[in-house]
């Protein structure tokens, strides 16, 4: 499908991606977010996951809820498995968020598709994308604090994505996430007022 409309938003883990997709819905814009439509996909197909990884990812006294700390310390310390991993889940969240894109391209407006690893995937024929930026430092410092990580917990899981640095080279907008949340928020304004100016 063609994705005329849409704008894809990028970051890397604790870059503050979701704080601005919080903030573009709040102004209006509709986003579409993978990683929601990932949790909802994971539930669906808990027999799949299981079959190739076991129980031991269900959470303490389940048969049938996974515990997605446990899958995430296997997939973001082993390729391979994160490989398996993304062969169940890809192909049914792709499916999704063409469903609910094409909707958005009848509006002939602009609106968002929250992908983490737009970049690193490059599966989806987007040409416009956003990606919020912060250094690998404060990545490492949100991340510890969020989540309850040691600092090389932390650091695995930044460095199985592709480096920041890089991602703005590729990028067609920065928008830079160093600050308070009043600094990310003004930066958000301005960036949707050249898009008003603009016609994608």
């Amino acid at each position: 499908m063609n994705f005329s409309y849409a704008i894809a938003l990028s970051g890397g883990i604790a870059s503050g991606k979701s704080t601005v997709s919080s903030l573009l819905r709040l102004y209006g814009y509709c986003v579409i977010c993978a990683d929601e439509i990932s949790h909802k996909v994971l539930e669906s197909s808990t027999k799949e996951v299981l079959a190739v990884f076991g129980n031991g990812i269900l959470k303490e006294g389940s048969d049938s809820m996974i515990d997605r700390q446990k899958l995430g310390a296997i997939v973001f310390s082993d390729k391979d498995a994160r490989a398996k991993l993304e062969s169940i889940l890809h192909p049914k969240i792709r499916q999704e968020i063409e469903i609910q894109a094409q909707a958005q391209e009848l509006k002939k407006a602009p609106y968002f598709i929250d992908i983490p690893l737009f970049f690193e995937t490059n599966h989806y024929p987007i040409k416009q994308s956003l990606l919020i930026y912060a250094t690998k430092e404060l990545q490492l410092e949100r991340l510890q604090k969020r989540n309850g990580l040691s600092k090389q917990e932390a650091l695995c899981r930044i460095e199985s994505q592709m480096p920041l640095e890089y991602k703005r080279t590729l990028a067609s907008d920065v928008i830079e996430n160093l600050g308070t949340l009043e600094e990310l928020q003004s930066a958000v304004e301005s960036y949707l007022n050249v898009l008003q100016k603009l016609k994608i």
